[in-house]
């Protein structure tokens, strides 16, 4: 029988939610609300169990979008898989937010940007094309300045994402006729998306051991920048 999945998308404000058997998609939430993803994801994976007459232990793994993204969104994505983990024995998997964007995008001829708003005058990017019925990235994720990253990019691209609305002007700008762009309707990452990769990564057996389940940030948090500020302050009183 065809595995089941559950996966979670917390990395930005759009949070979704979705269970799959197998290549089928059984149903998925998406919401784009001004609440945390705290105050409704546990909520919404049992609105949606219980819409499919379905339990916690029939799935059959756990997916999550690790990141690159909302800081906050993925640590409570991060966290949530890994009570249900806790809870129920079930193996998890990760999967990454700007090659989920990617996924929505099937064979294009074009090589795919995907990028996510990082803010303070930052994007997120993955690079990727099409092969083999996946996106394949072309180089690792990254966080920088926008002027930059297109200002290296070669030929044309296809953009999708937040960060491609956010500064499409500017794409514009640099790039001219060789910048194309998603639809309005695949700027947003989707559970649903995220479960394809979901469910490579599981039938591979590329499954997270859930202490080394993690967000990944590219960037340091807040947290990590003022802990470092802190040190060096101290290195040099000292």
């Amino acid at each position: 029988m065809a595995e089941i999945l559950l996966t979670l998308d917390t990395s930005s404000r759009a949070g979704s939610v979705a269970v799959s058997r197998g290549e089928k998609l059984l149903g998925e939430i998406f919401l784009d609300r001004k609440t945390t993803h705290s105050d409704r994801l546990l909520c919404t994976v049992q609105q949606l169990l219980g819409d499919l007459d379905l339990t916690l232990e029939q799935i059959d793994a756990l997916g999550v979008v690790l990141g690159p993204g909302s800081f906050t969104g993925l640590r409570v994505g991060v966290a949530t898989v890994k009570g249900l983990a806790m809870a129920t024995g079930k193996p998890v998997v990760g999967v990454s937010s700007l090659r989920t964007l990617a996924v929505q995008l099937p064979w294009t001829r074009f090589p795919l940007c995907t990028l996510l708003d990082a803010r303070k005058g930052e994007v997120y990017a993955g690079l990727y094309n099409w092969e083999g019925g996946l996106p394949v990235a072309v180089a690792p994720e990254t966080v920088q300045p926008p002027e930059k990253l297109f200002a290296a990019l070669g030929g044309e691209y296809l953009f999708a994402g937040d960060g491609a609305v956010a500064y499409r002007t500017l794409i514009t700008r640099q790039m001219g006729a060789r910048a194309h762009f998603a639809p309005w309707h695949h700027n947003a990452a989707r559970a649903s998306a995220a479960a394809v990769l979901a469910l490579q990564h599981f039938r591979a057996g590329e499954t997270v051991a859930l202490e080394a389940l993690v967000p990944i940030y590219i960037r340091p948090s807040e947290a990590e920048l003022m802990w470092a500020a802190k040190a060096a302050d101290g290195a040099i009183e000292g």
